[in-house]
């Protein structure tokens, strides 16, 4: 894994708990829309679970996940700005820590660093060579 790669990861991982996050919203729409129907009918008592409890255990085990998930990344931000931080060069490490600790665009961080988004660009290549990533 080189060091791009290796400082995405966490841009990848939140993107993923943004993804379930957002599935978590879905299932408690539809658990919310669900009604029962009242009848004078008995039940089937051999009948499984209702629907609506199928979907709050569904929601229940992807918020567990997410949780899972942003445990792993909170230590993987501890790590990639471990590597970040171990750079002499201040510059470099604030251009690393804006794209892949904040998830800044590049046009962002030219604009907050007040440089030309070309001389970004030579901060990050050369950012990316001096990194030591602990893999």
């Amino acid at each position: 894994m080189n060091a791009k790669e290796y400082l995405k990861q966490a841009l990848y991982l939140d993107k993923r708990i943004n993804s379930k996050l957002e599935q978590v919203e879905s299932l408690n729409a539809l658990a919310t829309k669900a009604t029962s129907t009242l009848s004078d009918m008995p039940k089937n008592p051999n009948r499984g679970t209702s629907k609506l409890e199928d979907t709050i255990v569904k929601i229940i085990d992807l918020q567990e996940e997410i949780n899972r998930d942003i445990d792993k990344l909170v230590d993987l931000k501890k790590e990639i700005a471990n590597s970040i931080f171990a750079l002499k060069d201040k510059e470099e490490q604030t251009v690393l820590e804006k794209r892949y600790l904040c998830f800044n665009t590049w046009e962002k961080i030219a604009v907050e660093m007040n440089y030309s988004i070309q001389h970004i660009f030579r901060l990050h290549s050369k950012a990316l060579k001096n990194i030591v990533i602990s893999v």
